[in-house]
Order: C-alpha cells, then structure tokens, then sequence
C-alpha cells in the first residue's frame, strides 16, 4: 500500500500543479469565476480518477506529462458534477470536502457558471496538443470523456439517482445507476489510459472490467461510510441517502451484505488484472485502498 499512497501521490501533485498554472486568476472582471473554479478543484479530494488514469498508463509507458493532462481534464468534469450536485436544485449539500460547498462560499449563479467553466476547460486540455500529438488519439480522449460525462453516463446517472425515490430500484437497477452516476467516468479513467497507450482489445477490456468491479465497490464503500462513517473524517454530511428517500446498497441489501459484496467486487476486479502481472501492482494496491477508505 505504500507504494500506491506514493504514486498516488505524485499524481494528485502533478495534476495539481498543471490545473493550477492552467487557472491563473485574470485580473479582470472573470476573475471571480477563475477563483470560484480554483476553490472547488484545488481544494482537496482524493484524486482517485487521476490516480487511476496515471497507474493506468503506466502499463503502456505513456509519456507522464500526456496522462497528467487526461486526468486532469477527468478531475476538471468530476470536480463540475459535484458542484452541480450540491447546488439546492439537486443534492442541496452545504459541505464538501470539509469546507463550504460552492454556492455557500459564493452563491448559486457563480457555482453554476463555474461548474461550466471546468466542464468547458476539461474539453480544452484535450484538444490541445500538449496532451497528445497526434489528433485522433485526442479525438478519441474527447469523444470517450463526452460520452462518460453525458446523458449515456454521469449525467444521465444522476437524473436517474433524483427520479430513484419514486422508483422502488433493486440491486439491479441500482447498480445500473451507480454505473452511470459514479462508475462512467471512473471506467474512462482507464479507458483514457488505453487510449494514450495503444491497449490492444484485449488488454482495453480487462481494465475496463476492472474499473467496473472497483468503481461499483468505490460506490457501495461509499454507502457503507454513509451509514458508519465519521462527518469530519469523510468531509461531508452523511445520510443524505436516508434524508432524501433514496435506496442505496446499504439499505438495500444491509450493512454484512454490502460489506460482502465489496470484498467479491475487489477480488473479481483483481482477478481482470491478470493479464498484466507484475505491472499491475500498484492498480493491485488501488483495490485494497477501496476495501479500507474511511474518506
């Protein structure tokens, strides 16, 4: 686990330093939504999307600066969505990541425009040569992050996750949101990564596989942490799933079940790594560090 914590953090740093010099506070009237953005993106989180696109290209000896800017462009929607999310229209969420949301350190109209912002400036790090030379990797980069973040995927997942109080969803249908909602842009995560690297079909498919086993036990952990996990710790108010009407894994199946489920998922999820051997070790660690997150 060492090991993962070191790379993972020399990916969040390296991703922190480019979205930084990318969001330099103009002096001039946008200012105020350059800062807006700067608060929520630099503002903490796990970088686990980031982590994974970097490990990921690691298999493929993809040039660092090329995968730092892929999930720094993942970490700019995610970041989007979540000050989306907590805006009172949708999750109406006054914390996160320990502080403030967005629209309580600004207001609601500024929380929008910079959540559209960052979605706007994700598109433009790919697009941009430094990212990658050739432009039909690029293109692909952009076509694989517009359909994670659309109505096919993240988007579509939380109109499915607001309408789910009025529709009595099971294990199945549960899943099938998370793996929109949550599970999407996770999945690209890697994708990008097989991307930049020129996976074959083979080796694309398992991490895929693998990033649907991790990012389904990255949601139900994060139900488990709604149910026993400690506020300050985990940087937000917990829940929210209850207050709100909503299933989860946890009320769905009960806190020994969902705990069970996650630990098959990681291991199913080790199992695709297979095919990588040794060069896997650290997406190895990244399972582990899902079965144990207390944040």
């Amino acid at each position: 686990m060492h090991h993962m914590n070191e790379q993972a953090g020399q990916a969040a740093a390296r991703v922190d330093k480019l979205l930084h010099n990318l969001l330099v506070v103009p002096e001039s009237a946008e200012g105020k939504i350059v800062e807006a953005m700067r608060y929520s993106i630099l503002g903490g989180g796990k970088r686990f999307r980031a982590f994974l696109c970097c490990a990921s290209g690691n298999l493929f000896d993809v040039d660092p600066d090329h995968s730092a800017r892929t999930a720094a462009a993942i970490e700019c929607v995610h970041t989007y969505s979540l000050i989306h999310d907590d805006l009172p229209c949708m999750d109406d969420d006054d914390i996160r990541r320990g502080k403030p949301s967005l629209h309580r350190a600004y207001d609601e109209a500024t929380a929008i425009l910079a959540g559209d912002a960052l979605l706007t400036l994700a598109f433009e790090i790919l697009a941009d040569e430094q990212t990658h030379p050739r432009k039909a990797v690029r293109l692909d980069l952009i076509a694989g992050l517009t359909k994670a973040a659309g109505a096919q995927g993240m988007v579509g997942g939380q109109v499915f996750d607001m309408l789910s109080p009025e529709l009595e969803l099971d294990s199945g249908g549960l899943t099938h949101l998370q793996q929109m909602k949550t599970g999407a842009l996770i999945r690209f995560s890697v994708e990008a990564a097989a991307i930049l690297g020129g996976a074959n079909a083979e080796q694309r498919q398992s991490l895929v596989s693998y990033a649907n086993d991790i990012g389904l036990a990255f949601q139900i952990a994060d139900d488990l942490l709604d149910v026993e996990g400690d506020e300050a710790e985990v940087g937000k108010p917990l829940r929210t799933d209850e207050t709100a009407g909503k299933a989860n894994f946890v009320t769905l199946m009960g806190v020994d079940q969902a705990r069970e489920r996650v630990r098959l998922l990681a291991a199913q999820a080790k199992e695709h790594l297979a095919i990588f051997r040794n060069r896997a070790n650290i997406l190895l660690q990244s399972v582990d560090f899902v079965l144990d997150r207390k944040h």
